[in-house]
């Protein structure tokens, strides 16, 4: 399992001698698997690097990198104009680097027979103007909505694409593998999660990507429909953004530009995610 693979990685590579150059990478929950793929392929060739991999979101990534806790802050957002400044005030500079892109799924138990929903449909239901199926499945059951805290970038990204505010009654959860266990077992459920968690698994998962819509006379396209969200069709698609303190550019380039190679561009690929434009 990815959790496991995280783990090891963590403690294997931490456990390096001080020659080697280390490297300590946090942030979003959305990047964190294929941040461990990428690590893990970059360091079978680099046994000179020591490299972390950890999650917890967007926003402690970025906090993390302000406290020196973190060398790259992996973020599914750019950053706020208030972190912007923090930097800035403290003198830190940063470089950034986009390494592959994401698509959003709106995800809901697979015996709900609901297929698609439009923007401003899914608006009404994650700020609990609409809070029961009926009105849009036939089914006369209360929604339950699995969500992300405020410091994931996925929950910052989807209140401003909607541009709504989460209702109170929506589930906080830890993480994508969360809200997916979530829903699997509640068939009230709907969530969001990267594309990259459920993408190649379909067939064993529990849960259904929905089709979005723009509006109710657009066409509905799906974030597994692989040559639409490369071609820029799919509403939720975003780039991955990774933040860089100066002072380790150097240090962290190596690994960045494997990232960039043929073999770091496959990996992203197979894993679910997609390349930048």
């Amino acid at each position: 399992m990815k959790w496991m693979a995280l783990s090891v990685l963590s403690i294997a590579l931490l456990g390096c001698n001080e020659e080697q150059k280390t490297l300590k990478i946090k942030g979003s929950d959305t990047e964190v698997n294929l941040a461990v793929d990428l690590a893990e392929n970059f360091f079978s060739k680099n046994k000179l690097y020591s490299i972390s991999v950890s999650g917890g979101g967007s926003g402690m990534g970025i906090a993390s990198l302000f406290n020196g806790q973190a060398d790259i802050a992996n973020s599914s957002r750019p950053l706020s104009d208030e972190e912007k400044q923090m930097f800035e005030q403290n003198n830190i500079q940063l470089k950034t680097f986009i390494f592959a892109q994401d698509a959003t799924a709106i995800i809901v138990n697979k015996d709900n027979p609901l297929e698609e929903l439009d923007t401003n449909q899914l608006a009404d239901i994650l700020s609990g103007k609409i809070d029961n199926w009926k009105e849009l499945n036939g089914q006369d059951i209360k929604i339950n909505i699995y969500g992300r805290q405020s410091n994931s970038g996925t929950h910052s990204y989807i209140q401003k694409k909607l541009k709504i505010k989460f209702s109170q009654r929506a589930n906080e959860m830890n993480g994508n593998a969360q809200i997916i266990v979530g829903i699997k077992v509640d068939p009230r459920g709907i969530g969001y999660v990267g594309a990259g968690y459920i993408l190649g698994d379909t067939q064993h998962l529990k849960v259904k990507p929905l089709k979005i819509k723009i509006n109710k006379n657009s066409q509905g396209v799906s974030p597994l429909d692989k040559p639409a969200v490369q071609a820029g069709k799919y509403f939720f698609q975003r780039p991955l953004f990774q933040f860089v303190r100066v002072e380790k550019w150097n240090e962290a380039l190596p690994f960045l530009t494997f990232e960039k190679s043929q073999q770091g561009k496959q990996l992203i690929s197979s894993s679910g995610y997609y390349l930048p434009e």
